[in-house]
Parts: structure tokens; C-alpha cells; sequence
């Protein structure tokens, strides 16, 4: 990478994960007991959704897609070795992105063509920086990553048109998380059998993660189609059969990584049991169209399972390692994880009581916000202080530096 100029500005606009996974934290963090509120009936919601359709939008192109803007804004960079994007044009990306967020609760009494003009404004602009980085550093073998980023803005649209027009967004709702979900098995794919392949070659053992090979790619291909055709028609028996199979591929793909052996390094875990929730997911999709499952409950594994669990689990360690701190979760980003990830479990259970007078819903959404609560009070500091080692931290350099693992 070229030279970097002195950046003297805010230290959370210096880097692209800073800003954008601080705000997806702190969002994560308030917007579901908002969300509990307006489900209760004590909170009126005023923005151009239907109360669940306003749910189910923010933590798809709100909550998701400012992970996946953060995550890109970091990696591209390492693919292309380019000076990151930083200073003022982050700084109104991620105003932007709140701007999104406000408009869509309603609270800048915009119509609804207005709302989504601002809404969708983000992952255009995202998509357009993204392309140009990618094409400037002629790494053109990372385009492809374009390909769903822009799909999900495509999503997006769709939401605020099929809402606008059909008075709620079914169709937009499976596109939203089909595209999210295909996102993880494409870089999912790429890093945590990487991931995997330096943690136990540091380790000492001969034995790897299997290459990206014929079950990956058959993996990737069966995967989409199967999220199409979810997309699509969701009751049709060809669905079913076809996410029962993309589930089996995914969870053969999975037990090639080698999971199991780095089961000592928790954070290295969290990435392959997130990742195990795509398959249980698909597979409980594909119940569905059988009738031997409610549709609900692969939409919560997909979501709060795989996609939530999976962020979270990227974003610990990407701040991690950009921050100078070593690669270890430790007790309370352990518990965080495990949090989220119960509160998948318990959504299923849906508006039955669950433990002592509280259903599902409610257990849920508390366990999501106690696991997103320690996430900010544990790397909300990281995110807006200097890096470990650097001259404005002021730390010996003796500090331990695991950038480049991450």
C-alpha cells in the first residue's frame, strides 16, 4: 500500500470499520427495544412502513448494511493498496446512513418517496465508492463482491416501492436477507477457512481446512439458486427441496473448515458456528413449503441466527485487529456472542411464555440488547481511540499489533 499522508482528524473517521461498526452497535443496541415498545403498543410509530415492515427494513438496510459498509471500507483497501477513504468523505457517508435511519422512523417528515430517496442514497453512494476504489487499484478480481452490495441497494428499493405501493413488503423482505446470507457465504468462505488455516498452523497441525474446491463452488451456486427461488415462491415443494439441499451442501462445505479443531479460540469458534446457521437456516426454510415448519422460524435463524451472530462475530475481530488489540474475546465479548445468539433461540419461541409470565419476543429482544450492550461498552472505546502502538496512542511499541491478521 502506498504511503499513507498524516491523518490528523477524528480518530473514528480515520478508518472505514470505526465509524460505521460503532454506529451499527449503538443502533443494534436501541433500536430493538424501540421496537419492543411499538410492538406493545406504547410507543406510536410514525415513519411510511407498517410497524414490523419498519423492523424488519432497519435491521436489514440499517443495522446490516452499515456492517457490510464498514467491513468493505476495510477490506478494500488490503485488496487494492490503496489509501483508505477517511476524514470528511466518511464523515458524510456515515451522516448519510443516519439520515437513512431518521427518515425511516419518521422522524424528518418526509413522504415516502422521500424517505426512500434518502435511504437509498447510502448504499448508492457506498456502491459507487467501492467501484471506484476497486477500479482505480485494478483489482478486478474483487468486483464481484459489487455484485451483492448492489443487489442489497437493489433490495432496498424494493422495499420502500413494495411497501409504498402494496401497503407491505413480503417479496423485499426474503430479497433483503437472501442477499445478506449469500454475502456470508462468499466472503464467509474466503475468511474463516483462512481464518482457521493460520490459527492452526500457528498451533502446529499438519492437518488444514480443505482449498476452496468443486463443494464450495457447488455450495455457492446451489445457495443462490435456492435463495431465489425462496425469494420467489417460499410455499413451492421445489424450493423446499431445492434449500434442503443447498442446506446439506453448505454444512458438508463447513465440516471441510476444520471447526472443531479450533474449538480452544472463541473467537475463531464464534465465526464457524455463526457460519452453521446458514445451513440451519436453509434447511428449516425448506421444512417450511412441507408444512413441518412455520416460515417464522427459518426467517429468525437466518436473521438474528446467521446474520446477526455472524456480524457481530466479524465485527469483534476486525476491531480487534485494526485497533492493535490481540486476537482474544475474552469473558464479556464471549458472553455478548453467546447472548445473540440465544436470542435467536428464544425468538423462535414467539409470543408463547417463555420464563417466568415473558414470551419469546420479550426475552429475545433482551437478550439482543444485553449482548449488544456489552459490545459497545467493551470496543465502543477501541473504535473512537487511536490504535494500539501508534504515535497518538502514546503506548510503547512493544504493544502487541494483530492488523494484519484480521
Amino acid at each position: 500500500m502506498a504511503a499513507r499522508a498524516e491523518y490528523t482528524g477524528p480518530v473514528l473517521f480515520s478508518f472505514g470499520f470505526r465509524p460505521f461498526f460503532l454506529g451499527a452497535c449503538l443502533f443494534a443496541l436501541l433500536s430493538i427495544p424501540a421496537w419492543l415498545l411499538i410492538w406493545r403498543g406504547d410507543v406510536e410509530y410514525s415513519g411510511p412502513f407498517l410497524p414490523a415492515d419498519w423492523h424488519i427494513h432497519e435491521m436489514i438496510f440499517g443495522y446490516a448494511a452499515a456492517v457490510v459498509a464498514g467491513f468493505l471500507f476495510t477490506a478494500v483497501p488490503n485488496w487494492t493498496g490503496r489509501m483508505p477513504s477517511r476524514g470528511w468523505p466518511l464523515a458524510l457517508l456515515s451522516g448519510l446512513w443516519l439520515l437513512g435511519r431518521l427518515a425511516a422512523a419518521g422522524w424528518l417528515g418526509l413522504p415516502a418517496l422521500g424517505v426512500m430517496a434518502v435511504d437509498c442514497a447510502f448504499l448508492a453512494a457506498v456502491i459507487t465508492m467501492i467501484a471506484a476504489e476497486i477500479i482505480a487499484g485494478k483489482n478486478w478480481r474483487n468486483l464481484k463482491v459489487l455484485v451483492p452490495v448492489t443487489l442489497l441497494g437493489a433490495a432496498n428499493a424494493c422495499f420502500h416501492i413494495e411497501a409504498y405501493t402494496a401497503g407491505e413488503a413480503d417479496f423485499s423482505r426474503r430479497l433483503g436477507i437472501a442477499v445478506l446470507i449469500f454475502l456470508i457465504m462468499l466472503i464467509g468462505g474466503r475468511i474463516i477457512p483462512s481464518f482457521t488455516r493460520n490459527w492452526l498452523a500457528k498451533a502446529g497441525s499438519e492437518k488444514m481446512p480443505a482449498p476452496f474446491g468443486r463443494i464450495d463452488a457447488a455450495a455457492l451456486v446451489c445457495g443462490a439458486a435456492a435463495l431465489l427461488a425462496w425469494t420467489a415462491a417460499p410455499w413451492s415443494a421445489v424450493t423446499g427441496a431445492l434449500l434442503l439441499a443447498a442446506g446439506l451442501v453448505h454444512a458438508l462445505r463447513l465440516a471441510r473448515w476444520r471447526g472443531i479443531a479450533a474449538w480452544p479460540d472463541p473467537l475463531l469458534l464464534m465465526l464457524h458456528v455463526s457460519y452453521a446457521l446458514v445451513p440451519a437456516g436453509l434447511i428449516a426454510a425448506g421444512c417450511a413449503p412441507f408444512g413441518l415448519l412455520e416460515p417464522a422460524v427459518a426467517a429468525h435463524i437466518l436473521g438474528i441466527g446467521a446474520i446477526g451472530a455472524m456480524t457481530l462475530a466479524v465485527m469483534m475481530r476486525a476491531t480487534m485487529g485494526h485497533s492493535g488489540r490481540p486476537l482474544a474475546a475474552g469473558p464479556v465479548l464471549t458472553l455478548a456472542f453467546m447472548l445473540v445468539l440465544t436470542s435467536a433461540a428464544t425468538r423462535i419461541a414467539d409470543g408463547t411464555d417463555f420464563i417466568a409470565g415473558w414470551d419469546g419476543i420479550t426475552v429475545s429482544a433482551g437478550l439482543w440488547t444485553a449482548g449488544f450492550a456489552l459490545m459497545v461498552l467493551k470496543i465502543g472505546p477501541w473504535l473512537v481511540t487511536p490504535k494500539l502502538g501508534s504515535k497518538k496512542a502514546n503506548r510503547p511499541q512493544s504493544q502487541p499489533s494483530t492488523a494484519g491478521q484480521a
